[in-house]
């Protein structure tokens, strides 16, 4: 696992903890043994961190919807009261 870090705890705060025991186990196993896991144990680290990171920006873009919504729903609002208003001065004027 030395190909993104030697220390797969450098970014311990981006993988569930259960994975990281996982990683820390089977970095204490045998080299021989190690070896034949280590690299679908990377493929499962880098995967955990990419499905994180694609999480995270799913989240932000359904905050920044939520926002942009909350903008449109006011603007709409706006200018529902706006033609509300220049129809009553037209009838008024009438």
């Amino acid at each position: 696992m030395a190909s993104h870090s030697d220390n797969p705890h450098d970014k311990a705060n981006d993988i569930p903890t259960e994975l990281a025991d996982l990683v820390e186990a089977i970095r204490k196993l045998p080299a021989e043994t190690r070896n034949q896991v280590e690299t679908a144990l990377e493929r499962v680290v880098d995967n955990t961190r990419r499905r994180r990171r694609i999480l995270t920006l799913v989240q932000d873009a359904l905050s920044q919807l939520r926002l942009d919504m909350k903008y449109l729903m006011f603007d709409l609002e706006a200018t529902r009261r706006e033609r509300d208003d220049y129809r009553r001065q037209l009838e008024e004027a009438s």
